[in-house]
């Protein structure tokens, strides 16, 4: 198979991991005989760096005309740290996100055997979680209305959502719940706010078109809690923008490191898969980062653009493996020996 894959580094750590990741996809690609074209392109602060724009034009269209998207992450603290920079890295994103039509992120919560102990959480309350998380991703506070009145002492950001909107991320999930436990969660604030109504009304029509699915309802800040409590108590869950922002966040921790826990965001033609963390530019450069997220990533990209399920189970395993033999960064090396990002990646390569 030919497959043709856009490659959006990034920022920060991003060209590190995406490097390692390259590495295993082309590893791959030798082993099952198939042919990888990577089309490198610009994206934020890079790209504001070199053509002052966090998403130029060039970028959209090798994304639009490409199988699959990989990204590594985007940010630069020269733009954090300035409150009134007018361009950002992270409105490259948003606008990506938008053009692109990536409605929906996916986002898988699991552990790994060898790692239990390094969650945060006891061991007898993670042991068995395998939640997915599905965010919306074009919708919400994020794409509202947004300004500032009476001189600037006044700011606002406006959250709107369609029916249609919830209906296209709502229907992922039930399907998504269909091939897993049939167990969906909805998660709203839908006893203060007027959009969380709005959806938990749609899903709740929704339901009879999914009779198998059982449906639950909870306000976000219950699951905010019981994602520490009890996270093997939910399979998917679906979300608006801004509460998917901070419960993927929260719940990604559960597996021991941020490093670990692989994305895809899908839509109406090209989907992109990344890692979950940021740029961390305190790491950049010195070859530490954690590729692991990206390399998971990478093996989604294989089962679901793709269909190549073996290719990603390959690559599953070997990370498995890497892990079961302590062949990791520092983020998980405890007390052990702390193996290089490009040493990891090496080995991967190298136990396929």
């Amino acid at each position: 198979m030919k497959l043709n894959i856009a490659l959006l580094a990034g920022d920060g750590i991003g060209p590190e991991v995406i490097a390692q990741a390259v590495k295993v996809c082309d590893a791959i690609a030798v082993k099952f005989k198939h042919e990888i074209k990577w089309i490198p392109a610009l994206t934020g602060a890079a790209a504001i760096d070199a053509v002052g724009e966090p998403y130029p034009d060039e970028t959209h269209e090798i994304c639009i005309n490409a199988d699959a998207i990989l990204f590594g992450a985007i940010g630069h603290p020269k733009y954090d740290n300035n409150p009134s920079a007018k361009v950002r890295p992270e409105q490259g994103l948003l606008k990506m996100r938008k053009k692109l039509g990536l409605f929906a992120n996916v986002r898988p919560t699991f552990t790994f055997p060898s790692l239990i102990d390094n969650s945060p959480l006891k061991r007898e309350r993670i042991e068995g979680t395998d939640l997915v998380f599905l965010r919306e991703l074009t919708g919400g506070i994020y794409f509202g209305e947004k300004g500032r009145k009476d001189s600037g002492e006044t700011a606002f950001d406006t959250c709107t959502y369609t029916r249609k909107e919830v209906i296209r991320l709502a229907k992922k999930g039930f399907e998504l719940a269909m091939t897993r436990s049939k167990k969906l969660c909805c998660v709203d604030k839908a006893n203060v706010l007027e959009t969380s109504r709005l959806w938990r009304e749609t899903v709740q029509a929704m339901e009879k078109e999914y009779p198998e699915v059982e449906v639950s309802y909870e306000f976000v800040d219950a699951v905010a809690m019981r994602l520490v409590q009890w996270p093997n108590s939910y399979d998917v869950l679906i979300t608006e923008n801004l509460f998917g922002d901070i419960l993927t966040d929260e719940a990604s921790v559960i597996s021991g490191s941020m490093g670990l826990m692989p994305s895809a965001s899908v839509g109406e033609k090209t989907s992109l898969y990344e890692p979950i963390h940021g740029s961390y530019p305190q790491a950049a450069g010195k070859d530490i980062a954690n590729p692991l997220a990206t390399i998971l990533s990478a093996a989604m990209m294989f089962e679901d653009a793709f269909g190549l399920k073996e290719e990603a189970e390959t690559i599953k395993n070997v990370v498995n493996k890497s892990l079961a033999k302590g062949v990791v960064t520092e983020d998980l090396s405890g007390d052990k020996k702390a193996y290089k990002t490009s040493e990891v990646g090496d080995w991967l390569v190298a136990n396929l």
